[in-house]
């Protein structure tokens, strides 16, 4: 393969490039997770980048989803190739104007990082609820399970629409696939260019609006036409799988890899199989390579393809061995004998001149929920009961209608000498910025394939980051967070106390610990759970005073080329030397236009975490370590149930029960005093001397850390010697004394 094809990129990236070569016209407005799509093209556009016609792409912004599918309408009448990007209540505002697109048959395609609805509650995370609800629009439904696929079977839906004049909704998904970094083949502008079919290209334009060939187009029909016109289209749809087809097997002469609108993975003579579509199926791959060598006769059929829903190209490759499916769903239809592909699969089986096999349904994943190899085993071994249960669901306990199928023990499944990593990190710290441009440098300048995935809370900036980084030998299939890691680095010294930070670090794996304390104090400042794990499993400990050297080299609170290059140096991941070199180069790419004090800075930033990192020899004493007596509480029944457990990282814990009474997504205000996470390395010093108590500093602190006090002289009488107050300014504030109050748990360091 050649290196210069090789790149490092996300989801979101990949399918703009793919978008890019073959659209004209790009109708926008951003929604979360789709937004860098459409971030990227325009970004491309404004640098003059062409297009396979030789042009730059027409980006223009709408002021919603609904404007951005009716422009998109609008653009294709006139004969543009159009293309838009959207995801979730975003897609559901172009649902009309997806129905005249696909009625007129105009090729148009919409890439959408599939995600959650907002149902009892908001989620910006994914699943298939915001795809399912587009089937009856007319739309062709073409499903990509990674990144490399994003790129391959992108160029297909395109290439296809043009063809077939049938538009083109690609989905991959969102905050998965979409926000996941992996090293790809991009396919050359000049081999899409050789397949775009421009006699059909052709066509589209000549069918276009035009006032020198008026013609009329969106006319009101009444009963006695519309019925015979609507049936008119069908055989427009019908070629459909056939077009995809022959448009991946010449992608396949391109790239070396195979895709049809359906694919199988696993045992030739498997008996218990799966059917699902996204990134699960990677997923699945893995687990079925870990039961294959057990013995196991199991397999995976991948939908890529999903509309039209061809039966041929599905009996193509369906095993006649089978015996039993488990479909997988990544949405919930309440009131539904199933979810939407368990329907299509029986129905397939109930008009197939096959021998019928058993076929269940369930659920999973959604709202972004962790589908791990273990949960895969546990679909598996419910095919093998006696009597399967269906509308089950994984990943979670449901104790209250009991769908849940058990999760077995934690399976490692990645290939052997995979290297995996956890960054705990605080957002906007910098931390995910770093471990973005690690794996870069992997992907970049050696023959290793590097992943990575972020998990953030919804807090977003200020809120706990989790970077998942694994490295290997081989291309890297996923797509799930990591559970058992060789090296943790927590950037926060706080979270010692608030998360479990050594959960599945390997015995005598690495742990890196940034914080101020001191080797001796580390003794009173860690708590007894991460000490006795730490000494159990000998782990390599080791701490570094990022903060500090971050100080000291002005860069104030950014410590992350400290942890960066401490990473490197304890990984291993690759030579030392050469890491160096290539964080240096990052540097000069990322800060050269600002002058040569940035550069030296973060050049100096990346030698101090080398050196300046400090092995902690673990006394044995910590295997013993008892924990802390546990001071109740009095708090509500939802702050120690339910809050509490979500506050720890430890959400997916909770059973369905846990929600009881709170089905309708109510929950009681004034939960956020209860949520202290005391987070910052540094808080603001009320300097007396100098407030003139203009209450500025309280205006712009974005998270009401910083509070003026007003107090009367009994209050002040009562309050600590140490509580300095100077008297009020203001006729009216005669009396009264004058604080500003700093709260360092509420703090989140951010020096605004």
């Amino acid at each position: 393969m050649a290196k210069d094809k090789m790149k490092t990129m996300d989801g979101t990236k990949a399918a703009a490039y793919v978008s890019y070569a073959f659209t004209e016209c790009a109708c926008i407005f951003p929604i979360t997770p789709s937004s860098p799509m459409a971030e990227y093209v325009d970004e491309w556009s404004a640098q003059g980048l062409k297009n396979i016609f030789g042009q730059t792409v027409d980006v223009t912004e709408m002021q919603s989803e609904a404007g951005a599918a009716a422009a998109m309408h609008g653009a294709l009448c006139a004969g543009a190739l159009t293309t838009s990007y959207t995801a979730s209540q975003g897609l559901l505002l172009m649902i009309p104007s997806m129905y005249k697109i696909a009625g007129e048959l105009l090729p148009g395609v919409l890439h959408v990082t599939a995600r959650s609805i907002a149902t009892h509650a908001l989620n910006i995370f994914g699943d298939h609820s915001d795809v399912m609800s587009t089937v009856q629009t007319g739309f062709a439904l073409l499903c990509s399970n990674s990144v490399q696929e994003v790129i391959d079977i992108g160029g297909v839906a395109h290439l296809a629409a043009i063809k077939s004049r049938v538009p083109f909704l690609h989905f991959y998904d969102g905050f998965r696939t979409s926000h996941e970094q992996q090293k790809v083949e991009v396919i050359d502008y000049d081999d899409f260019a050789k397949l775009v079919d421009m006699d059909a290209v052709k066509a589209f334009r000549d069918n276009s609006l035009n006032p020198d060939r008026p013609v009329i187009r969106g006319s009101n029909q009444n009963p006695d036409i519309f019925f015979q016109a609507r049936e008119a289209c069908s055989p427009f749809f019908e070629p459909v799988p056939d077009i995809v087809n022959e448009y991946m097997q010449e992608i396949g002469k391109i790239t070396g890899r195979e895709y049809k609108p359906f694919d199988y993975y696993g045992a030739p003579d498997a008996e218990n199989i799966i059917v699902a579509m996204g990134s699960v199926c990677d997923t699945a791959e893995e687990t079925i390579n870990y039961l294959m060598a057990k013995g196991e006769k199991v397999g995976l059929i991948k939908v890529h393809l999903y509309r039209p829903f061809s039966a041929k190209y599905f009996f193509n490759v369906y095993p006649q061995t089978v015996k039993r499916i488990a479909v997988l769903d990544r949405i919930k239809t309440p009131g539904s004998p199933g979810e939407p592909l368990y329907n299509d699969i029986c129905n397939l089986f109930f008009n197939a001149d096959v021998e019928k096999p058993l076929v269940v349904g369930g659920r999973y994943g959604l709202g972004s929920k962790d589908t791990l190899p273990s949960d895969i085993v546990a679909v598996y071994e419910n095919l093998k009961a006696d009597e399967p249960k269906s509308n089950f669901t994984i990943s979670i306990i449901d104790d209250v209608s009991f769908t849940s199928l058990e999760r077995g023990e934690d399976i490692d499944v990645a290939p052997a000498g995979t290297i995996q990593c956890k960054f705990f990190g605080l957002g906007s710290d910098g931390t995910v910025g770093a471990n973005k441009q690690a794996v870069e440098i992997i992907n970049d300048h050696t023959d290793l394939f590097a992943q990575a995935y972020f998990a953030y809370d919804s807090k977003k900036s200020g809120g706990i980051t989790v970077s998942h980084l694994r490295f290997g030998k081989k291309p890297i299939k996923a797509p799930y967070l990591i559970n058992t890691a060789d090296f943790i680095s927590c950037s926060n010294q706080s979270y010692v106390n608030v998360y479990d930070l050594t959960a599945g670090l390997k015995p005598g794996g690495a742990f890196l610990l940034n914080c101020v304390w001191s080797p001796e104090e580390l003794e009173e400042k860690l708590p007894a759970k991460i000490k006795r794990y730490l000494a159990k499993s000998k782990i390599n400990f080791f701490t570094i005073n990022a903060v500090e050297i971050a100080r000291e080299l002005g860069l104030g609170n950014r410590t992350n080329m400290i942890m960066q290059a401490a990473f490197f140096k304890l990984a291993r991941v690759i030579p030392i030397d050469e890491a160096v070199g290539y964080m240096k180069d990052q540097i000069m790419k990322a800060y050269g236009k600002k002058g040569d004090k940035i550069v030296n800075m973060n050049n100096a930033s990346v030698d101090a975490g080398i050196n300046n990192i400090v092995k902690i020899d673990i006394p044995a004493a910590w295997a013993d370590a008892a924990d802390e007596p546990v001071v109740e509480k009095e708090e509500p029944d939802f702050i120690k149930n339910v809050l509490r457990i979500m506050a720890k990282n430890e959400g997916d814990t909770l059973p369905v029960s846990a929600f009881k009474g709170a089905e309708d997504g109510t929950f009681p205000p004034g939960t956020a005093k209860y949520e202290k996470r005391g987070v910052a390395a540094f808080v603001p010093r009320w300097i007396k001397e100098n407030c003139i108590q203009c209450n500025q500093c309280s205006f712009v602190c974005p998270h009401a850390a910083i509070r003026p006090i007003l107090l009367t002289e009994e209050e002040l009488k009562n309050a600590p010697a140490a509580f300095e107050t100077k008297p009020a300014i203001g006729k009216q504030l005669s009396g009264l004394a004058y604080r500003i109050q700093v709260t360092p748990l509420d703090c989140m360091g951010c020096e605004v």
